[in-house]
């Protein structure tokens, strides 16, 4: 099992535009066959921040993830609503994890 969770802060006049491609990049990440799960959340004490939090059932389907079209639209949409680059803690079955930036989003 892959546990991936990300943190992003999205610009305030972005909000609207992100909740709508959030929404349907959920709806398209779940179905795929290797998600178990895909879930976001708003930071109850930071406003605008997000946590994305996604478990896939293996390596091989975290990596077909990646390197869906809708993961790489989203990639580019997620750099249009960010002002800093999201941060990413990727945890796998050898048990390293770390937050880092998240090196698939630039700001734009």
């Amino acid at each position: 099992m892959i546990l991936i969770v990300l943190k992003a802060q999205i610009r305030p006049d972005k909000r609207e535009e992100w909740l709508s491609g959030i929404s349907q990049y959920k709806k398209d990440v779940n179905s795929e066959p290797g998600n178990i799960s895909f879930d976001y959340h708003e930071n109850v004490e930071k406003e605008n921040e997000f946590v994305i939090v996604e478990v896939f059932r293996d390596s091989a389907a975290g990596d077909a993830h990646v390197k869906t079209d809708h993961a790489q639209k989203f990639f580019d949409f997620m750099g249009s609503v960010v002002p800093e680059k999201p941060l990413i803690n990727f945890q796998s079955e050898d048990g390293k994890d770390a937050w880092v930036e998240m090196g698939e989003v630039t700001p734009h």
